[in-house]
């Protein structure tokens, strides 16, 4: 279960990555309407990362926090890569649930127990819908 436990925590890292960029986004938005949206996935990641957390302390272990040293360089970095203006900003959430996509099925892929398999997979399919409406705001 060691092993189970340390995968579930680096997905819930990426977890709190997520919401912390989605709090960069959201202060230098300016649209309602893409604010909304933004604060509503931000939302989402807040309750799969609750979620993660009640998964990693039933299997006996201590949920992270944050999301690492690495995981706020990592976003501090992609912060100064994107200008500031509504489609920037856009394409950065969308960068960033892309990448957390893929570092999420790889865990996925790893020895998980079927119960959390299942939670992950069902996180993943509402990140991958994320990414969907995320491209439709930038039509």
């Amino acid at each position: 279960m060691e092993h189970v436990i340390k995968e579930l925590n680096e997905f819930l890292k990426g977890q709190y990555m997520g919401i912390h960029s989605y709090e960069h986004y959201i202060q230098k938005l300016e649209d309602s309407k893409i604010k909304k949206e933004f604060q509503q996935i931000q939302q989402e990641h807040k309750i799969h990362a609750m979620k993660v957390a009640k998964r990693i302390q039933n299997l006996g272990g201590k949920p992270v926090d944050d999301e690492g040293f690495v995981g706020s360089i990592q976003g501090f970095i992609n912060q100064l890569n994107l200008p500031d203006t509504p489609e920037g900003l856009i394409k950065g959430a969308l960068k960033g649930e892309d990448f957390g996509i893929q570092m999420s099925e790889e865990i996925v892929k790893s020895d998980l127990d079927d119960e959390s398999r299942e939670l992950i997979e069902e996180i993943l399919d509402r990140d991958r819908q994320h990414t969907f409406l995320l491209s439709k705001l930038i039509q």
